[in-house]
């Protein structure tokens, strides 16, 4: 039924825009952070050929010893673990061949090597956290998730794995990062995610301000500049802090390339995309950003603004109209009739037998072998395989995104190709559509998510600065 198909829009396999949303560049990969394998150990050299016996040769003196080198050191201890030199230098390799593919200026190497090192040291802090409350990501997962990526990059495991590999990221390390991506990711909902309230005075309020179409019909693409303010900052903090991202200010007023120096000085996670958050709706962005921009045109820039979190730069990137169809305040809404055959995959059923099974049903159905939901209720593993897979009246948003976008590319009738969720691999046909009033509890339940919305990055970056704050963190500037 619908449940197993239910998925928050804000879960890892709908907004991992870090991971799973990867597309390959020319040289480099445009979303992820990988970090770089370190150099294998040269060989030693080949054996002499054997010569004449001859007297043996003393024992080398001990005062003849090669000085010893260092190979790595610590950069800066996080609570219990140590970030080293050389995971900081394949950290800055990766991240500057990413910058030059996608065109954004290097800034210095100090500069950037600061900016990294912070990261990585509230991305350490995520992952502990998440070790202690005992999240783990199994094998099986993380393989499905890889998968998943290779997909969408349109290319086999195999492929996507030597691309990886001629990248210079051995596989393994790579697997291993994407694991921990995952467990932040999955922190981040229990902590961040799962607790923001929205009032229903909220969605009062925002239904009324989005009654009017013109109030609601747009996409902005924004870029930032975060200067972050600390956790409990004093007022001198505070100042101190402002006196920067008015330093900043002065750069972009004089013509300083705004994505090098969201890279060079923004404390927000987006800062390594040149501060790039992308198109969002205007009603899923804070207020506060949304008037900031408001008169600006595309390609200029906001005065400084202040949040909770810090200080802000804004720059309108573009802005285009949607159609208000789409927007949550639409009381008109397409309604799908479908259903499915679903094929889970697990230690006995691999993600090729299930897909191979589903081509096997889908030519059956093809040739009318067999009817639909006679296959549904002999091979699918939902519990709507008793009703012949049917799912029922779906609405917008009541399955995860891959079934959802699969589903609306689909005539009445038509059966899909295998497709790929969390859940497994479907087939799924539509039966009929129609467009109906959206009730009053859809409504709320839209509006309530898109205020959850508007609020959920700044949530997030409070959440991140505060734990940066907690942690325990010690420089070893000697090793740098």
């Amino acid at each position: 039924m619908r449940n197993i198909l239910h998925m928050n829009q804000r879960n890892f396999f709908s907004a991992l825009a870090i991971s799973a949303s990867l597309v390959l560049s020319n040289s480099a990969w445009s979303q992820v952070n990988f970090a770089k394998g370190a150099a294998t150990a040269p060989f030693a050299a080949p054996i002499a050929a054997a010569a004449p016996a001859a007297t043996p040769s003393p024992a080398p003196s001990v005062t003849g010893k090669a000085k010893p080198q260092q190979v790595n050191s610590i950069v800066v201890v996080v609570n219990d673990e140590v970030i080293t030199k050389q995971e900081l230098d394949e950290r800055i390799k990766t991240v500057e061949r990413r910058l030059v593919a996608q065109g954004t200026p290097l800034p210095s190497k100090a500069e950037l090597q600061k900016q990294l090192l912070e990261r990585m040291i509230v991305d350490r802090a995520q992952i502990q956290l998440a070790k202690e409350n005992g999240f783990r990501v199994d094998d099986v997962n993380l393989d499905r998730s890889i998968l998943r990526m290779a997909e969408q990059n349109k290319m086999s495991l195999q492929d996507f794995r030597n691309q990886i590999e001629r990248e210079g990221t051995p596989y393994a390390k790579f697997r291993e990062e994407i694991r921990d991506e995952i467990m932040m990711q999955r922190i981040r909902e229990r902590e961040v995610d799962n607790k923001i309230q929205v009032t229903e005075s909220e969605i009062d309020n925002y239904l009324a301000a989005v009654s009017t179409p013109t109030n609601n019909s747009q996409e902005l693409n924004l870029a930032q500049i975060l200067i972050r303010i600390p956790e409990n900052a004093s007022a001198e903090q505070i100042a101190l802090r402002r006196t920067r991202a008015e330093e900043v200010m002065q750069k972009v007023k004089v013509g300083g390339d705004f994505s090098k120096l969201a890279v060079t000085y923004s404390d927000s996670s987006e800062a390594l995309k040149g501060g790039d958050l992308g198109w969002r709706e205007q009603d899923r962005l804070p207020q506060l950003f949304v008037d900031a921009v408001a008169k600006l045109k595309e390609g200029e820039v906001s005065e400084i603004i202040k949040s909770p979190n810090g200080f802000h730069i804004l720059k309108l990137v573009g802005k285009r109209a949607i159609d208000g169809a789409k927007t949550a305040a639409a009381t008109s809404v397409q309604q799908t009739h479908a259903r499915h055959i679903l094929i889970k995959v697990s230690s006995v059923v691999t993600a090729a037998e299930a897909k191979r099974k589903l081509l096997e049903i889908k030519e059956r159905l093809d040739n009318n072998a067999a009817k639909f939901e006679d296959l549904a209720k002999t091979f699918s593993n939902d519990l709507s395989a008793s009703k012949g897979g049917d799912l029922g009246w779906i609405y917008p948003g009541d399955t995860v995104p891959e079934f959802e976008q699969a589903m609306n590319k689909l005539k009445p009738n038509e059966v899909s190709e295998p497709v790929e969720t969390q859940f497994g691999y479907h087939l799924i046909q539509v039966l009929e559509r129609k467009n109906d009033d959206m009730s009053k509890d859809r409504q709320r339940a839209a509006a309530r998510q898109a205020v959850r919305d508007r609020k959920a990055d700044e949530a997030l970056q409070d959440w991140l600065r505060q734990l940066r704050d907690r942690a325990y963190v010690e420089f070893r500037t000697e090793d740098k």
